[in-house]
């Protein structure tokens, strides 16, 4: 799809673009990790006590396909897939686990230290660093981070404002973390990447290059890390 296309059709649902389109189908070429906070982001940030917040199939398969597509446009290379959250979420680490993401960080009430300790670990630059987050304790990464997603709630109009002022996003989505905030965004990035119709094809034939791409995927085994005092530790 032509990106003046794309941009009506997101703008037509309600969404909001604070850069032009170009410029984030431009940013998304040097993108390596795809970063998201859990709480709000994945779900609507409701707790059930010790057992944390949950996450809906529709987001995940979204970050699935996001995956799938960066591995066709980049030579069967796969992008680095973490969260960092705040808080400690036994639905987050079954999620991460499940996905086969590299990285899970829980507990990190600074959430500077893990994108810091994230870029360590894996070689990479923060402004190769797609980023999707919600809430004030995700503007120290968001103002760093080459590629930032705001998803959008619709009680946070002040916040929503401060990020607009402040240039902390370049995309508001139109729908929620209860309402699939990140299938929205996963989407919008394969289109930023033109991979969407292909990506889907071969999902759909369960072709050769997808199998390929699986088997590739649950070969990563993920690591586990939180912050104690002012270090990033691995939990073993």
């Amino acid at each position: 799809m032509k990106l003046n296309n794309l941009e009506a059709l997101y703008k037509n649902s309600g969404a909001t673009f604070l850069k032009p389109i170009s410029e984030l189908a431009h940013k998304i070429n040097s993108i390596k990790a795809f970063v998201f906070d859990w709480d709000g982001v994945f779900n609507n940030g409701h707790k059930f006590g010790s057992q944390g917040s949950s996450f809906s199939e529709i987001d995940s398969m979204g970050t699935n396909l996001l995956r799938y597509a960066y591995y066709l446009k980049h030579a069967s290379e796969l992008p680095i897939m973490a969260l960092i959250s705040g808080e400690k979420n036994e639905p987050a680490l079954f999620f991460a686990e499940r996905e086969c993401w590299n990285t899970s960080y829980s507990k990190t009430g600074n959430k500077l230290l893990a994108l810091e300790h994230l870029c360590e670990n894996h070689s990479i630059q923060a402004h190769e660093i797609a980023y999707f987050f919600d809430d004030v304790l995700d503007l120290p990464i968001a103002q760093r981070c080459g590629l930032r997603f705001l998803i959008d709630s619709k009680a946070t109009l002040l916040f929503k404002n401060y990020v607009v002022e402040h240039q902390l996003a370049d995309y508001i989505t139109r729908y929620s973390g209860s309402n699939h905030g990140v299938r929205e965004c996963t989407e919008l990035c394969m289109g930023l990447m033109d991979q969407y119709q292909h990506a889907v094809d071969q999902r759909m034939a369960f072709s050769d290059s997808y199998k390929l791409y699986l088997k590739r995927r649950l070969e990563i085994k993920t690591q586990w890390f939180t912050q104690k005092d002012s270090k990033i530790t691995r939990v073993e």
